[in-house]
């Protein structure tokens, strides 16, 4: 798999998650301390996040991060 369709997988589990609960973009960058032109960015997969930065989605979303890079 190369690594731009891993990046869209990781993006797409995010925003899943997010969606799931119901949080919106805005939120989970203030909550997680990124902007959210970020959050976009990485829900896109245009951009890879640190693994710091995955945490601190995950930890938000209140998900491990194994459900994050799930099929990445």
């Amino acid at each position: 798999m190369s690594d731009k369709n891993r990046l869209k997988n990781l993006g797409i589990n995010i925003k899943s998650e997010r969606l799931r609960k119901n949080i919106s973009q805005e939120r989970l960058a203030e909550l997680a301390n990124i902007s959210r032109n970020s959050i976009s960015l990485i829900e896109t997969g245009k951009i890879n996040p640190t693994i710091l930065k995955l945490l601190d989605i995950a930890n938000v979303l209140d998900v491990d991060i194994d459900t994050l890079i799930k099929d990445i």
